[in-house]
């Protein structure tokens, strides 16, 4: 476990308050700011750290052991700043991306993009197989964002634990979007619905779900990037690219429909400023998309200092 003073985990708990934000977007992963802020393999290699020999080290050693073998400080302290965030700010960015869409998307439009130059700096050497998994990468990733999202009335307890299992999967992936695997499921808005009222049945499940996912998941990630991290890397950064599509601040709706009094978007396509039939807002845009842009490069540097 690192040795961290309060001032630290201060910063920690800042880390995921921003990577609660950026889960709570469909299109932005939190995946994705954990790595650009120097937390992603720590992340991973805690997640992985509980298993079954937790017991046995309670057992013979007490809790004292386990919480510093689970790396318990960090944890708690990045969960704290994550479970702040989707609970305090879930309202407001929701509201934001109804009303103001296009500076919302504009702002991580430019925070993605840096972020794709960001890990794929992170690739050490570059060969064929890197290059396709690159490729192959982006392929999924854009498939994915032009998917119909599935709309339903009415949903199981189990097909919220599903849900839950696949969004946190996507959340620590960069370039993946948790909450935007939420809105393929048809689950997004009744699970924000959930949160607001706090609904602790639904949140109960997707939690349970979540946990499932992420212990399951995370041991994959970790062996991935033990064995083949610069091809890893390389499909990371491709999941990034293909995303793009989805986070692109421009859109056509194609098609809506109204479920449970409410209008939800079914099917929507990416178009030039130009083609906007409202205000494109493109001076604006292009100002978020530096500043998201910029907050990148910040982080970036504050990594490199504290290395």
């Amino acid at each position: 476990m690192i040795k961290r003073s309060l001032k630290d985990y201060i910063i920690v708990g800042l880390k995921g308050i921003a990577m609660g934000a950026a889960d709570v977007v469909p299109g932005v992963s939190g995946g994705t700011i954990a790595f650009i802020s120097g937390i992603y393999e720590e992340l991973l290699e805690s997640i992985n750290a509980f298993n079954f020999s937790l017991i046995d080290e309670f057992k013979q050693n007490g809790v004292k052991e386990v919480w510093k073998k689970i790396n318990g400080n960090f944890l708690l302290s990045l969960c704290l700043g994550i479970l702040i965030s989707i609970l305090s700010l879930a309202k407001l960015i929701t509201w934001l991306i109804d009303n103001q869409p296009i500076m919302v998307w504009s702002f991580f439009f430019g925070l993605v993009l840096a972020s794709i130059l960001f890990v794929g700096k992170q690739i050490t050497s570059w060969n064929f197989k890197v290059l396709i998994s690159l490729v192959i990468g982006a392929i999924v990733a854009y498939i994915i964002t032009i998917l119909r999202p599935m709309v339903s009335e009415s949903a199981s307890y189990l097909f919220y634990f599903v849900a839950g299992a696949l969004a946190i999967c996507a959340m620590i992936l960069p370039g993946i979007s948790g909450a935007f695997i939420l809105v393929l499921l048809g689950a997004y808005k009744s699970i924000l619905e959930a949160i607001h009222e706090r609904n602790l049945m639904i949140i109960g499940a997707v939690g349970i779900g979540a946990i499932v996912g992420l212990l399951s998941f995370s041991r994959i990630l970790k062996w991935l990037f033990n064995h083949y991290k610069n091809i890893t890397l390389a499909i990371l950064t491709g999941f990034l690219i293909g995303s793009l599509n989805k986070i692109w601040p421009w859109k056509n709706v194609l098609e809506s429909k109204i479920i449970n009094g409410k209008l939800i978007v079914v099917d929507e396509q990416s178009i030039w400023p130009t083609q906007f039939s409202g205000d494109s807002q493109i001076i604006t845009a292009i100002l978020l998309a530096f500043i998201g842009f910029l907050i990148i490069l910040i982080l970036e540097k504050i990594a490199v200092v504290k290395k």
